[in-house]
Formats: structure tokens, sequence, C-alpha cells
């Protein structure tokens, strides 16, 4: 056998693999990068807008500012007779407040997911869902007659209310007034009630803010099924494309020995050269953002807890043999009228909460109609059988907000949600390590943290939003550092659209 027939084939010399990994680097980062700059552009701007414009809400506050005082002379229903009306049960929740047409009404609460019923507290009579004609008398009512209500149909769902809290309010009426601000008021088919409004300022602005940030456009049509799908996987494809440019800016770059121009950076063309540097400057905040914004989703229930529910049947405690006060007394106990009153149980004691718009929730025996307190002794027995197999460990009593418990603004998308203080934090020794919040004044559950929770609150909103309590504290330095960030991100994505758009052209071209 001659020696060349003895040799064993060879494979055809081929680029290295480094070559070709950065080769795929660099068609990836190109070509998708196409699109997701525009996707990185717009979520760049739109979150700048959505730091001073939030997505429309009704705020406690907001609601009961427009509600009128309960008038004691009228209301003739008491809270049992309410509930029997509704055929709902003493736990059912049950408020009373002059919300349909501006006539007090108790709404009986039957359970998550059900339409709450509506009694007049008037005649004891269990009202039909709201027509028009109700939804303009509540609109009218809401600004107290002084400006002109327009209807404006029915809606299941629109561009300003995508919110599931809204669902048991479904279809809501729609009307539009003629005060100064152009409101739009969202008002429930079940209740009668405002649920919603939008000035005609919020509902523009959130054209280029919180609507096309977080995609509405793919809600509430064909592709509604899909939207939480779409969102999750833009941003996956996001992070990878911030990643792979940051990989090719890295490699590209001479920390040491510049090119002939004398530039670290290889581009003489402006755009080119200015779209690397800022990708360098910006690619972390890029990722982080991105990052963050697809945390939010809670993509595959990463973030959702198999811990048991909160036993509020045990911490509601026996129900009382004592008759509730009717609303007359417990109004005649209070230094003026409130807005609103709410019924409530903690360990037995049966409690009215009587809410303004100024200033915490008066408490008062909803039995004698004394305003009463809430016993720490109490308040612990009853917290350590609000969770089944889990021991209380410890109460924290917080005086000041902190990392996990805190207030943001109104606008702010859990700026509706009221944080009191002082709160107590209740440390349970479950697998899931479970905090509950409990308002001391009122005995209400105000939230509750699993450990997938508080990561979510790390890689969601200290990453997207940089609600760091010291930094929101120190405004406009949580302004200035924010819209900085965000140019510099802007400006990475829109040369990276204006450098895609010329090179797709060019092949088209050819």
């Amino acid at each position: 056998m001659s020696a060349t027939s003895s040799r064993l084939p060879t494979r055809p010399a081929g680029p290295p693999l480094s070559t070709r990994a950065k080769r795929w680097l660099y068609l990836i980062h190109r070509w998708a990068g196409i699109v997701l700059c525009l996707f990185f552009a717009m979520w760049f701007i739109s979150g700048v807008v959505m730091m001073y414009v939030g997505y429309p809400k009704l705020t406690p506050h907001e609601r009961l500012t427009h509600l009128a005082p309960l008038d004691p002379a009228v209301i003739a229903v008491t809270p049992e007779q309410a509930r029997s009306a509704a055929d709902a049960s003493g736990t059912a929740g049950l408020s009373l407040a002059a919300t349909r047409s501006g006539a007090p009404v108790y709404v009986v609460s039957a359970g998550k997911g059900q339409k709450p019923k509506v009694v007049d507290a008037v005649t004891g009579a269990l009202l039909p869902p709201a027509s028009a004609a109700v939804a303009e008398a509540t609109a009218s009512v809401w600004f107290a007659g002084q400006y002109t209500a327009h209807y404006q149909g029915e809606v299941v769902e629109d561009v300003y209310t995508h919110s599931g809290a809204l669902d048991p309010d479904r279809p809501l009426h729609r009307v539009d007034m003629d005060d100064p601000d152009q409101t739009r008021l969202y008002i429930s088919s079940a209740t009668g009630a405002v649920v919603l409004d939008a000035t005609r300022a919020e509902r523009g602005w959130n054209y280029v803010g919180a609507w096309i940030h977080w995609l509405y456009p793919f809600r509430g049509n064909v592709f509604d099924a899909w939207w939480h799908d779409i969102v999750v996987w833009l941003s996956v494809a996001g992070v990878l494309v911030a990643l792979t440019g940051t990989i090719v800016g890295i490699l590209r770059w001479r920390f040491s020995r510049p090119y002939a121009s004398g530039s670290h950076s290889p581009y003489r063309e402006s755009m080119m050269r200015w779209h690397h540097i800022s990708g360098l400057l910006f690619a972390v905040i890029t990722i982080t953002w991105i990052f963050s914004g697809l945390m939010s989703m809670n993509p595959w229930k990463v973030f959702t807890s198999n811990a048991a529910p909160l036993a509020m049947s045990a911490y509601a405690g026996e129900a009382s043999a004592e008759p509730l006060a009717a609303p007359r007394e417990l109004i005649a106990a209070l230094p003026a009228p409130p807005r609103e009153l709410s019924w409530t149980r903690v360990m037995g004691h049966e409690l009215a909460l009587a809410r303004s718009p100024l200033g915490p929730p008066q408490v008062l025996s909803a039995s004698s109609a004394a305003p009463f307190t809430l016993a720490d002794a109490d308040l612990r027995r009853a917290a350590a059988q609000l969770l089944p197999g889990a021991a209380l460990r410890d109460v924290q009593v917080l005086t000041e907000y902190d990392i996990y418990y805190y207030a943001r603004d109104e606008h702010a998308m859990l700026g509706h949600i009221e944080k009191p203080l002082p709160v107590w934090r209740l440390v349970y020794d479950n697998p899931q390590a479970t905090w509950v919040y409990l308002d001391p004044h009122t005995g209400q559950i105000l939230g509750r943290q699993d450990r997938g929770g508080r990561v979510s609150r790390w890689l969601f909103a200290f990453l997207h939003s940089w609600d760091w309590t010291g930094l929101l504290a120190r405004r406009p330095l949580w302004d200035a550092l924010l819209i900085f960030l965000s140019l510099g991100g802007v400006a990475m994505s829109l040369t990276g659209v204006v450098i895609g758009w010329r090179r797709l052209g060019k092949k088209l071209r050819a």
C-alpha cells in the first residue's frame, strides 16, 4: 500500500469556530436589531412619559372626594336587612355610600369573580343592573351637577379599561363630561358607581405612554389571547439582541491600541460610531430594563407561590350575637358624616370603618357605635390563625416605609394602593417564607408577600422603576437620572434603527 493511499480522509479546512461564532453574533445583532431597536426606542420614550402620566385609574382619595356625605335622615335599612335582601351571608363584604345616582346604596360583595349586588339603603329593594339613565345620573352627580354628561354607550373593554380589577363591573357605561379636563367616566353596570376616570390629557398621553409601553395594541382584538406571550417573547428576543450587541461592541473596541484613525472605535461613519459608543455606554441599563420588563410578566409563572391561601374566616372569628347598630347611630357617633361606611370582623369583633377623603378610617364598634381600638393581644391571636399549617414566627412593627413596603405617587402603576403607617409585618415559618402586612388600626390585611414575590420586587420593580425609597425621596435626582439613562437608550436605539434600515435598503436595491 502506497503512502498516499494509506492516509486518512481529511475535512476541508474551514474558518475557526471563534470566527464562525463572531459572524453569527454580528448577523443576529444586525438583522434582529432592525426591528427590535424600534421597540427599544418606543419602550424608552414611553417609559419617560409613564414617569409622569400613568394608566388611568380611580384612586381611593378621588373616589371619596366625589362622593356626597352620608345623610342619616334618609338611610332606613340596616346592614342585616341589606345582606338579607342580597341573600348573602354574614361574611360577605358590605359597604354603604352614595355611589349610585347620588343615592345611598349598600354594595354586597359575595366573593372573588362574582358580581356585587346592590341594595337601596332607603327602601331595602335589591336593585337591578345600572341602566344608561342611571349611569348618566351618576356621572352628573360626580361633579355635583356642574357639568353636562354625554352618554357614549356601553363597552366591555377598551383602550383604558384593560385592568382585570374591572371584570366584576363589566360591561361598563362610558360617559363624557364637559368639564374643563374633558373627563371620561366609566360606570359599573353592576353597581352604578364610577369605577374609573380619565381626563383628556391622560387619554392622550397614554397613547405614547402606558398603552404603547405595555403593547396594549395587542389587547382587545384577535391577538388578545396571545398578548402575554407576545410581550414575553419580544422581551426575550430584546435581551438576546442587547447581549449580542454588547459582545460585538466590546470585540470591536480597542482598549489599548487605537485604530489608525486614532479612535478606539473602528467606525468612521458618524451614525455607526455613535451607535457603537452609546451602545457600550448604555448596554447595561438597556439589558437591565428589558430583562426587568420581562420579569414584570411573571414569565412561566416563576414567581407564583404554591403557599396555602390565607384563612380569612378563621381570622374574622365567630359572628357576635349582638345586633349591628343602625347607620344613623354610627354617623351620630362621628364628628362629621363620612363618605363611606364598611363593615368587617376581626377575631369576633364586629367593626364599622368610616371613611372620608382625608385621614385614616375611623373605627367604631359595629354593635355599640362607640369608638373602638383593637387590642394587640387580639390581633396577635388572630394573626396566628391566618396561615394554616404555619406558625407566626415574628411580628415586626414598621413605622417607616422600607424596601418592600412603600407608597408611590398616585399616577404610578401601584399608586392607587393605600399604604398606611404604622403597619405590622407578620412573618411565618412556612417553606414559602410568607409575610403578611396588617393594619393594626383597622385590622385589615393590606397585602401578602411570599419569597417569590420578594424576588419579583427586586428583579422587576427595583430594576425597572428604580423605586429605591432612598432615591425616590431625593427627587428630582431620581427624575434626572432616569431621564438621562432613557435618553441614552433612545440614542442607542435610534442610531441602530437608522443603520439597520440603511443596510436593508441597500440589500433591497441590490
